[in-house]
């Protein structure tokens, strides 16, 4: 019985969630957020560069200029962390969420760390932060009945933009 959803078809997504870009048992995939300090910034889409973590875009945002916030060490946990860490990621993210505000006018944000595999974090192994700007309207008709996600500009374009700004 046709149960009256229309679908948009994302079969790209497929890949991500076979593990693309992502380290999981039985494939011999590399952390991302250890490869990603490797490259160029605009390559990595690197937005900024501190001293004990980083700002990349994120490549499966919920909302345009979905950041996260990556230790530049392999550590899983908040626990794991230095203070001088911690300190450094929450001084990062207050930063990003300034120059999100000035970029992209940002009403609000979304903050938050998934600390193991069971809470969500698509990897698990390398601590991150994701700050989600957040509009007012943002959640509209398409991601409700839709089931879609509007994206109104390219991660490398909003990366340049954000870049530019920090």
């Amino acid at each position: 019985m046709p149960d009256g959803w229309q679908r948009l078809w994302a079969p790209h997504r497929l890949e991500y969630l076979r593990g693309e870009n992502r380290p999981l048992d039985g494939n011999d995939v590399q952390c991302p957020f250890c490869r990603i300090p490797t490259l160029s910034d605009e390559e990595g889409l690197i937005v900024h560069r501190g001293v004990s973590a980083y700002v990349v875009m994120n490549l499966y945002p919920y909302n345009p200029g979905h950041l996260l916030v990556c230790a530049n060490r392999h550590v899983a946990d908040l626990t794991e962390l230095t203070t001088e860490e911690r300190h450094e990621i929450t001084d990062i993210s207050a930063h990003a969420m300034n120059t999100l505000r000035r970029v992209s006018k940002a009403d609000g944000f979304n903050l938050g760390m998934n600390q193991g595999a069971i809470s969500g974090a698509g990897v698990a192994a390398h601590i991150h932060q994701h700050i989600v700007p957040r509009w007012s309207g943002d959640a509209n008709f398409m991601p409700i009945i839709g089931k879609t996600k509007v994206m109104p500009q390219l991660l490398t374009i909003t990366r340049d933009e954000l870049a530019a700004a920090w």
